[in-house]
Formats: C-alpha cells, sequence, structure tokens
C-alpha cells in the first residue's frame, strides 16, 4: 500500500545518512555560489545556515534530532580547531617578531568585545542574566559557553549568539576592515579570529597562509584573555549601572 512507503520515508528523513548528506550537499552549493559572486550576503555559512532552517521547518524535523544524527560534522569542530596549529607552526617566526603588538591588541580587542555588548545591554534594561550569556560572544563556542556559565548566563543563548557573532563577523568583517585600510596581514588576521573566531578564522584563510595563522592565534589569545577579564568587568559594570 502506498501509505507504507511512509514510515521508511520518515525514518530516512530523520537518519543520520540524511542528516549528513544534506548538511554537506547544502554548504558545498552555498560555497560554489559564494565563489561565483563574492558577495559577503552569500557567505557560505550564512547561506547554509538559513537554508537549512528553511529545510527542517518544510520537513517538519526537530532541531535536536537534526543536530543528534549530524554529530559527526559537529564532532570535526574539535580536530578542525587543532588544525589551524599547522599554519600557526609555519608562520610562527613571522608572527614572533610581532609578538608584543599581538598580545596588547588582542588583549585590548578582548576587553572591548565585552564592554561593547555589555554596556548597551544595561543602558537598555536587559536582565543580567542575558548581559552575562551575551558578553563572550566574541570567543570560540566551547570556551564561551563555560564563561557564560560560570556567570549564570544561559549557554543555549550564548552558543546562538556566538555562532551569529561568527557569521555576520565572517561577512561583514572584510568589508570594514577595507575602509580602514587594513586588507591582508597579521593585523587583518588578528581582527578577523578576535571577533569572528573560527569562522571568522575560515575566512581569513581565504586571504592567505599568514591571515590564517594570525587569525587562529587571536582565536586561541582572545578566549584566555576573555575568560580571565569577562567576569570581573561585567560583574563591575552590572555593579555600576545595574
Amino acid at each position: 500500500m502506498p501509505g507504507s512507503h511512509i514510515p521508511v520515508l520518515e525514518t530516512l528523513l530523520r537518519g543520520p545518512l540524511f542528516a549528513l548528506t544534506i548538511t554537506i550537499s547544502i554548504y558545498f552549493l552555498a560555497g560554489k555560489i559564494y565563489r561565483r559572486f563574492r558577495s559577503f550576503i552569500l557567505h557560505p555559512v550564512l547561506v547554509s545556515v538559513i537554508a537549512l532552517i528553511v529545510l527542517l521547518s518544510v520537513l517538519h524535523i526537530e532541531y535536536e534530532d537534526y543536530f543528534k544524527n549530524a554529530g559527526a560534522i559537529h564532532f570535526l569542530l574539535g580536530p578542525s580547531v587543532v588544525a589551524l596549529g599547522m599554519p600557526l607552526y609555519d608562520q610562527m617566526k613571522a608572527l614572533r617578531r610581532e609578538s608584543p603588538a599581538i598580545l596588547i591588541s588582542t588583549a585590548f580587542g578582548s576587553i572591548v568585545g565585552v564592554v561593547s555588548v555589555t554596556i548597551p545591554l544595561l543602558l537598555m534594561g536587559v536582565p543580567n542574566e542575558i548581559v552575562v550569556s551575551l558578553a563572550p560572544k566574541s570567543v570560540t563556542t566551547p570556551i564561551a559557553i563555560v564563561i557564560s556559565e560560570g556567570m549564570g548566563g544561559e549557554t543555549s543563548l550564548t552558543a546562538a549568539v556566538v555562532v551569529s557573532t561568527g557569521i555576520l563577523g565572517a561577512a561583514v568583517g572584510p568589508m570594514v576592515l577595507r575602509l580602514i585600510g587594513v586588507v591582508s596581514g597579521t593585523p587583518f588576521g588578528l581582527a578577523m579570529g578576535a571577533s569572528a573566531h573560527g569562522i571568522g578564522t575560515a575566512r581569513a584563510v581565504e586571504q592567505g597562509d599568514l591571515e590564517g595563522a594570525s587569525s587562529g592565534l587571536a582565536i586561541c589569545l582572545n578566549g584566555i584573555f576573555t575568560s580571565i577579564c569577562a567576569p570581573p568587568v561585567v560583574h563591575l559594570l552590572i555593579r555600576l549601572m545595574g
């Protein structure tokens, strides 16, 4: 009977094979579109996220089910971050010469990243739980979640904002940097890594080896500095402005 095929189709749509295939396929097509038009609004991560949201909604697939079935891709996030150590190792000599400037600028950038979101939210009267959840928006997701959890934030909100920050930074960051005359080199990589973490680093890698290496370094340093400065800075601002 025709209806007997429905449970089979349902099983396929909610299985890991479908989740992995559709995720890889959408990102592959989004990448081709981006390389063809080179428009920041067509960044492959942004296009892929929107396409997956629409597809899951149309097929009535719960995000939790999709995430569980696409777990293999999520697992690769860790190795992919570790792999950033290779270009960093290759460019270590060049980066070592600029180490004082890198440390100072990244430390300053981490404080700015926290303050720039905390003060506006407090001025708007946003609840403290949301403020501390959004404060570590510019560091990579695993570190941001730990920081947020330690300050009493909502980790699911933190994760969503971190991903959104990365997508926006990767899409708009190069254009903003171009306006102030930063188009390549270590400054470009540091800015992308410190503001848009992993997704920004993927964009920096497109620019060149030095940019990718410095962006990967910025992820690490920004994670360390933000872990140290975010809790005292956020709690101080809440006390002063809350």
